[in-house]
């Protein structure tokens, strides 16, 4: 393997390493400043995220959601879109599947839960096809739709959960209990850990070979590069960007499914914790690259995992889990702008 090929792998994992080290070493600083120990902090931090059998199964729980809406993140960044609605479009689709869940009862488990999934993946994607649609056609910038049409979605959910879709006799908003049948199957007994984990890692591996292997990948990438170049090239750039957009969509949309199907068996008014927004964060963290974004989908479901642990063990406020992945971003920034300007600078030197 060439320098350059080897530069061109490594770089997508090396970069965000690099920017969890410097994260962790300034959270070390802050978690010092709050009075606590850093080393009894992360220690009880990794040690109950990753190394616990319980804990484990708490942080693939959590990663799960996380890796499905930030590869949706990623397929829109990779044709120039960028989609800030994950979190309307996990919460629609935890709606579609819960639709199925409830209303189609006598299924069995072998059709209940595709079928389920495929619900999930259809609300989202619908949610995540109208941004593209107006971007496409009418040209209305699709972060200004995709960060209102989440507030949409939040509230339809919520009104349903507290009229319609609400349980007889609930004590908060919530749906009742979806069909056994739709429930995805545990993967370690007396954890939370459910197949959403072996789905969305097979959800990453499909999309790495669509996107890097694919005439469909090239298209993408040559949209997201230079769509005036693309349309010389008889790509149509406004299919491109809506299939994206909707793809992206459906992948979140698959996020509220594996919420739904495999950690709370039915629909919630707040059904996500904020997964959508992290995964905006994640989706530039990887720099373009699947690796990249299954490593940090990794760590930012370590730090939701073992929080609290470390908030009990070391005394240390839950905020500074919040700064050291606000942190992650800043560094990741950073190490960006030092890269372009490098860049341009060596072009300049070239073409000189």
């Amino acid at each position: 393997m060439s320098k350059t090929k080897r530069a061109k792998f490594l770089l997508p994992i090396l970069s965000p390493l690099i920017a969890i080290t410097c994260a962790l070493i300034v959270g070390a600083i802050l978690i010092a400043l709050a009075g606590a120990n850093p080393i009894t902090a992360y220690t009880a931090l990794f040690q109950e995220s990753l190394t616990t059998y319980f804990g484990l199964g708490n942080t693939l729980t959590k990663m799960t959601p996380l890796l499905f809406t930030s590869l949706g993140v990623l397929v829109a960044l990779k044709a120039g879109q960028f989609n800030i609605g994950g979190e309307g479009q996990i919460y629609l689709g935890a709606l579609g599947s819960t639709l199925i869940g409830l209303y189609t009862p006598q299924l069995p488990a072998l059709i209940h839960i595709p079928l389920a999934l495929c619900a999930g993946f259809l609300f989202g994607a619908v949610w995540g096809g109208i941004p593209g649609y107006l971007k496409a056609v009418k040209g209305i910038n699709e972060v200004i739709t995709t960060l209102l049409l989440n507030y949409i979605a939040v509230n339809l959910v919520s009104y349903l959960v507290q009229h319609p879709l609400k349980a007889p006799a609930a004590p908060s908003p919530y749906s009742p209990i979806i069909a056994k049948s739709a429930q995805l199957p545990i993967i370690l007994p007396q954890s939370l850990a459910h197949a959403g984990i072996v789905l969305s890692l097979i959800a990453a591996g499909i999309l790495w070979v669509i996107l890097e292997r694919s005439p469909l990948g090239y298209q993408i990438a040559a949209v997201g590069f230079n769509p005036i170049a693309a349309r010389y090239a008889r790509i149509s750039v406004e299919s491109t960007i809506i299939l994206v957009m909707a793809v992206a969509g459906g992948l979140a949309g698959l996020a509220g499914a594996s919420e739904v199907m495999g950690l709370k068996y039915r629909l919630f008014e707040q059904i996500s914790p904020g997964y959508g927004f992290d995964a905006i964060a994640i989706a530039f963290l990887s720099r373009g690259s699947i690796s990249g974004v299954i490593l940090t989908s990794l760590f930012f479901a370590t730090l939701r995992s073992g929080a609290n642990v470390m908030q009990r063990s070391a005394g240390v406020p839950l905020t500074v889990v919040y700064a050291i992945q606000g942190l992650t971003v800043l560094f990741i920034a950073i190490s960006l702008a030092i890269e372009t300007k490098i860049r341009i600078k060596t072009q300049s030197n070239t073409e000189a």
